[in-house]
């Protein structure tokens, strides 16, 4: 006779400013929210301010950020013990995202190249948070798959090391691949911010 026992996993939420083939288990149960913050300011120099004062602040960074997104995976592993085996009976992962974007008091009082450089600005950052997020779906759609996938142990203790193991292992590399978008984004901000410029005042003209 068999008999079943559940384990949870929850590592811990990261902020960050920053498929696989189908199974034939349920998806992970991914959640998205978001929040703002309000700055003030009538000059380009002032938005800039006001960003650094009151942006939110990452814990990997230490510093103020125009947007962040925090990301907060979790689940649950259902374990299949007999006389002979442990094997993996189900697993649910689950990720919460909530992503934080800045909200300019003044935008309608903005004159048009001001509010050109906002809205292409804003954009942008709401952009690369979103992109943050969708690292993070993906590493969650691994992390559950890779779970189905681990062979059955000899005892149950083994396969929850097993478990550790994957989960951890996928985890460290999705904060590698999101350390390394926000690399390549920060290299590339000025080149990408004066093209999204041009494009936006063309399109108005």
């Amino acid at each position: 006779m068999s008999s079943a026992r559940r384990a949870r996993f929850l590592l811990g939420a990261t902020l960050l400013l920053l498929a696989a083939p189908g199974l034939a288990s349920p998806a992970p149960l991914i959640t998205k929210t978001y929040s703002y913050f309000s700055i003030g300011g009538r000059t380009a120099e002032d938005l800039d301010s006001e960003l650094e004062r009151r942006g939110p602040m990452t814990r990997a960074s230490g510093f103020r950020h125009p947007g962040a997104t925090q990301i907060s995976f979790g689940g649950e592993v259902t374990y299949l013990e007999d006389t002979a085996r442990c094997s993996i009976g189900g697993t649910k992962v689950t990720l919460k995202t909530k992503i934080i974007l800045p909200r300019w008091k003044n935008r309608r009082a903005a004159t048009g190249s001001l509010g050109l450089i906002w809205d292409t600005l804003s954009s942008d950052i709401k952009r690369h948070e979103e992109r943050h997020a969708e690292i993070a779906r993906n590493y969650a759609r691994q992390l559950e798959q890779s779970l189905e996938q681990l062979r059955p142990q000899a005892t149950c203790a083994l396969l929850e090391a097993r478990v550790g193991e994957t989960t951890r292992r996928i985890v460290d590399e999705h904060d590698k691949e999101q350390l390394r978008f926000d690399i390549v984004e920060s290299k590339n901000f000025d080149a990408r911010m004066m093209r999204l410029l041009k494009y936006r005042a063309a399109a108005t003209e």
